[in-house]
């Protein structure tokens, strides 16, 4: 495989990347960062749905062990916590860090010098996690990241819930996009994560994903370089719609794309505090999970992880 290069590097040569940071930071100021479009001025400091203003805060950062193989490696995947997110999952697992504004806010440059010391730790890449809302907070910082030396892939990790707009100013950044595809059905959508529209959002947000980066490329020692790896998260009684995802996946994006089926769901957040969301108060069954493998070898020849 020839030697790797991030993406950033070629944008940031051309001098392109401080075009980027000036046009990113103008889409805060009525804000449509995500297809929330609350239309509210975060360049000073008002708030919309994801709560969060002017700075992006962060949760957590460390070597996260616990990702996909081609991520984590042997020395973990360099990950950022962003506290709060655009969407309002009632089973979200992290619900303490994306319903409340947990850990600390961070101008550019402290944010650089969090991606700085991951990649001095020995991780292999740099992995957002929940980035939606802050993107033009994470293209201010990159230059001081890669003026200060950043070299490592770039992980974009996503509930999907993304504007077109968001990922075409990380064109030419990302290495590696890692969306999640979590509901089919736009009635299940707004009854989970609040926002109905999510299916048509994720379906063209994971399209220009694919068109930026194509399918997954790993290298020889088992680690992504660039690329589209999908999580779809197998829920009880199917609410998820795995058939549906799969399916779109395996058609219109590329019968090779990379997925995850991810079996771990259990009842979190709001699930087993309110009866509205009864259905999904436990694990799915040994036969549930059977079932969205079964899809899964049937629909696609899906490319591994």
């Amino acid at each position: 495989m020839e030697r790797f290069e991030p993406r950033y590097l070629e944008t940031w040569r051309s001098g392109e990347l401080d075009r980027e940071v000036a046009r990113a930071l103008e889409e805060l100021r009525v804000c449509r960062v995500c297809p929330r479009d609350c239309d509210v001025d975060r360049l000073a400091d008002a708030i919309g749905v994801c709560k969060i203003g002017r700075h992006a805060w962060v949760a957590a950062a460390f070597p996260h062990f616990g990702e996909e193989d081609c991520l984590r490696g042997w020395r973990g995947s360099g990950t950022i916590f962003f506290s709060m997110c655009n969407l309002r999952c009632v089973f979200c697992q992290n619900f303490d860090i994306s319903w409340h504004r947990d850990g600390r806010e961070v101008g550019p440059e402290e944010f650089a010098n969090l991606m700085l010391a991951l990649q001095e730790r020995g991780c292999h890449n740099i992995n957002f996690v929940t980035p939606e809302h802050v993107v033009p907070q994470i293209i201010e910082a990159l230059p001081f990241a890669i003026e200060a030396g950043l070299r490592v892939p770039l992980v974009y990790n996503t509930s999907a819930y993304d504007s077109i707009t968001s990922l075409e100013l990380m064109d030419g950044l990302v290495d590696i996009y890692m969306p999640d595809f979590k509901f089919w059905d736009p009635a299940q959508a707004k009854r989970l994560v609040m926002a109905k529209d999510y299916p048509r959002a994720a379906r063209r947000a994971i399209a220009e994903m694919h068109r930026q980066v194509g399918d997954l490329v790993i290298d020889d020692q088992g680690l992504a370089r660039r690329g589209l790896l999908v999580r779809h998260l197998v829920m009880p009684n199917d609410v998820a719609g795995t058939r549906e995802i799969l399916e779109w996946l395996a058609t219109e994006i590329s019968p090779t794309t990379c997925v995850n089926l991810m079996d771990q769901y259990h009842p979190a957040g709001r699930v087993g505090n309110d009866d509205r969301y009864a259905d999904i108060d436990r694990r799915p069954t040994a036969s549930e999970l059977a079932e969205a493998r079964r899809v899964f070898a049937e629909v696609g020849q899906w490319s591994s992880r």
